[in-house]
């Protein structure tokens, strides 16, 4: 039964009502919440209106107060069906165990001990016939035949806590389990408001309302965003779509309900779509956004087919296609950890990549998501690889470089399994040529699956022989039509000093496109390309940018955190010197500035002076042999740096949005898989294109509070054939063309279009 969306109109909003029903029996508006009650009893969800509960003298529902939040005689009922063999005595274990006060825990880890408990069962022990003892495992949820589990969507339950009384509009209780909590707002009223006024209350009130809560909805009827128990507003995302992502995406709460509350998906999301992820402030959780829940789930359709594939058959399972900082890592996580609990077989996940900190950084989420707790699972040589696949490892984590032979020779076969997968990330760089043959000759029978941030181009058509077409595509503009990343907007700072030889941008980006140039590579930059590195390198542009980029980040609105990439290591540090060394100009300047100011410029020069004052910066780069002598036949000392590097956590303080660590200089590192949601604005001045380029400034398209848009400033003119070369990004082959990044005199006119409106 489709929502009347004409209900929600506000001029509908006062319903005749039985009069016995007096008019704050709706926490909101009937014209919201009465739709979506009838929806989800067309779902198959019994449905009750709990604001009478008490009215006989005692709970219609079972409940011995209003402070308890699950249902007890409900989760009784449900425990008994699902585990016949059990005794009284071991039903009443479970139903204690899971109802126990976690008050005096941290809330996210009451969640997560609880949701552990959900998916894995409770175990509890039995008396044997003869007299011993066993433990079993008690099962709360069906997860596999959702028609076995009870559902009830109930209205207006009061619930008490320490202090005060609240009801929240509706919630969503499975198994007598309260799994989701939604709260509703007339269409007039803005859907901040259920966050601002009602849920943060909640938290606040009636806390024990959440330690069981898997997600949260909430509505106005038109706006509808849903969160994780414990998410920040910024963290609430739209659910557009319902079963597949070429669908035209639309938010509504019945989007919403169908897409996450029939009661088939909400076990599905339940079980396997959310994480709890180990951040230094503690646990962080997680449920899945749309696209990752709808691209997950096609690439397990594709595992599934490929299990019956004809003997001989490559397995391909497709190429996932997701946008940079649309949250790829997890997406591996959601993947795995579904076939592990869903589909039949040992599986064996090979995780594949070409970056020494993409590979950490992946290892580092599914540590963190408690995906893998085996450290051998990490190759740390192409031996150790080998053994690592001969053996019979849950997870395996390894560069692709270590599939390598000595003097082109065949690899050897290793394993004939056929429940192996092989994930790469970034699939389209060098996992299709030579090395990709090794895998296939070491895995004959394993399925591939490339994961990538950015879509296959012209001449990567070897990338769809390893691992097949498009299963999944999220593209650059649908990440930005649903908030999951922010637009990035470019400038050409200094167009006199640009390279005016057009091929010089292809040729040298070429050569420059492996990231981390050794040795040799970086001599050859500077032999072939002798003149132009010498116009790119020579110190008067190198002051002119440094004196620009002090100006530009200082004046920036947003204190947030940037990056100056240079084309190799000498020339990072050189530029961190000559940055500091205009730093030291420019704050004399305001502090001149500063003493004849007036009362109403006073605050943004003493803002901008404090931000100078507290900035850290440091060169970030890779080592290599014989860099002290080599950096210092150019006059420069890499000695400090290397010893922040190699004393200091620089990483962990880069990632810190509170750290002063503020301004870093690379030429390799940290422009391919290193999130830092903090940093808003990149600074080019390396030749680039294709994957390399839309990889390093999509560091900037990550969401942050207060965080609108992030920012390019091109120095070497990367960006001259925008539209020709990267259009390509924008929509790849689902029709989009909208530009991966645009001019930010796009944005400069947006902005006087809104003034003047």
């Amino acid at each position: 039964m489709p929502l009347n969306l004409g209900s929600f109109r506000p001029d509908q909003r006062k319903q005749a009502r039985d009069p016995t029903d007096a008019a704050h029996d709706y926490g909101e508006d009937a014209s919201v919440e009465q739709p979506a009650i009838q929806l989800f009893g067309s779902l198959g969800w019994e449905t009750a209106n709990l604001y009478h509960e008490w009215a006989g003298g005692s709970s219609t529902e079972g409940r011995d107060s209003q402070k308890q939040v699950v249902l007890e005689a409900r989760l009784r009922s449900a425990v008994e069906r699902l585990n016949p063999d059990l005794p009284h005595g071991a039903i009443t274990q479970v139903i204690d165990e899971v109802t126990r006060d976690r008050s005096r825990m941290v809330p996210v880890n009451a969640n997560h001990e609880l949701w552990r408990l959900l998916r894995e069962g409770v175990k509890v022990k039995v008396t044997t016939p003869r007299g011993g003892q066993e433990i079993k495992t008690a099962r709360i949820i069906d997860w596999r035949d959702p028609t076995a589990n009870d559902f009830l969507l109930a209205s207006q339950v009061w619930i008490k806590g320490d202090m005060h009384t609240r009801r929240p509009d509706l919630i969503g209780f499975v198994n007598g389990m309260p799994l989701v909590l939604v709260e509703l707002k007339k269409p007039a009223v803005a859907l901040k408001s259920a966050y601002d006024a009602n849920l943060t209350d909640y938290r606040d009130t009636i806390p024990h309302v959440f330690t069981p809560n898997a997600f949260v909805i909430l509505s106005n009827g038109i706006d509808t965003k849903i969160g994780s128990t414990f998410a920040p507003w910024q963290f609430f995302n739209e659910w557009k779509r319902i079963d597949d992502e070429g669908e035209k995406g639309v938010v509504t709460l019945e989007t919403v309900v169908r897409g996450m509350c029939d009661p088939a998906r909400l076990l599905d999301i339940v079980e396997n779509f959310i994480v709890y992820e180990e951040e230094r402030s503690g646990l962080i959780k997680k449920v899945a956004k749309n696209h990752q829940y709808l691209g997950v789930n096609r690439a397990i359709i594709e595992v599934i087919r490929a299990k019956d594939r004809p003997e001989g058959e490559a397995g391909r399972l497709g190429v996932f296609w997701h946008t940079q900082g649309s949250g790829k890592s997890l997406s591996m996580v959601f993947f795995c950890q579904k076939i592990l609990r869903t589909v039949q077989g040992n599986w064996t996940f090979v995780i594949v990549t070409d970056r020494q900190e993409l590979d950490e950084q992946l290892y580092k989420t599914f540590l963190a998501t408690g995906a893998v707790t085996n450290t051998e699972a990490h190759a740390e040589s192409g031996a150790h690889l080998k053994q690592l696949l001969s053996a019979d490892h849950r997870y395996v984590f390894t560069l692709i470089h270590k599939f390598n032979t000595r003097d082109g020779a065949a690899y050897p076969k290793l394993s004939n399994r056929r429940d192996i997968i092989v994930i790469t990330d970034e699939a389209h760089r060098t996992q299709y040529d030579t090395l990709a043959l090794n895998m296939r000759n070491a895995l004959p029978n394993a399925a591939f699956l490339g994961f990538t941030g950015t879509p296959l181009m012209a001449g990567e058509e070897r990338t769809r022989e390893v691992f097949g077409d498009y299963i999944s595509v999220y593209n650059f503009g649908q990440s930005i039509a649903d908030g999951a990343t922010v637009p990035l907007y470019y400038e050409n700072r200094i167009p006199e000093l640009q390279l005016t030889n057009d091929a010089l941008g292809d040729d040298l980006a070429a050569l420059l496109e492996d990231a981390d140039l050794d040795e040799d590579q970086a001599r050859k930059v500077e032999r072939e390309f002798a003149r132009e590195y010498h116009l790119i390198t020579r110190d008067d542009r190198l002051d002119a940018i440094a004196a620009d980029l002090v100006r530009h980040f200082v004046g920036r609105g947003l204190r947030a955190k940037a990056m100056m990439i240079c084309i190799d290591k000498a020339t990072a540090v050189r530029m961190h010197d000559k940055v500091r060394a205009e730093w030291i100009v420019y704050q004399q300047q305001l502090d001149a500035q500063l003493a004849s100011a007036s009362a109403a410029e006073r605050p943004a020069l003493e803002a901008q002076i404090e931000l100078m004052a507290s900035t850290d910066m440091a060169v970030v780069v890779s080592q290599s042999q014989n860099e002290i002598k080599e950096l210092e036949a150019k006059g420069l000392d890499i000695r400090p740096h290397r010893k922040r590097i190699v004393d200091e956590d620089l990483d962990e303080k880069f990632k810190d949005p509170k750290d002063n660590l503020r301004l870093v200089f690379v030429c390799a590192m940290w422009i391919t898989g290193f999130d830092v949601p903090s940093c808003s604005t990149i600074y080019l001045d390396k030749p680039m294109k294709n994957h390399t380029l839309m990889q390093t400034i999509a560091r900037a398209n990550r969401n942050f509070p207060g965080k609108e848009a992030g920012f390019s400033v091109d120095y070497v003119g990367v960006f001259r054939n925008l539209q020709k070369a990267l259009a390509i990004y924008g929509g790849g082959n689902t029709g989009s063309s909208e530009p991966p990044i645009r001019e930010k005199s796009d944005l400069v006119e947006y902005l006087r279009n809104i003034m003047a409106a």
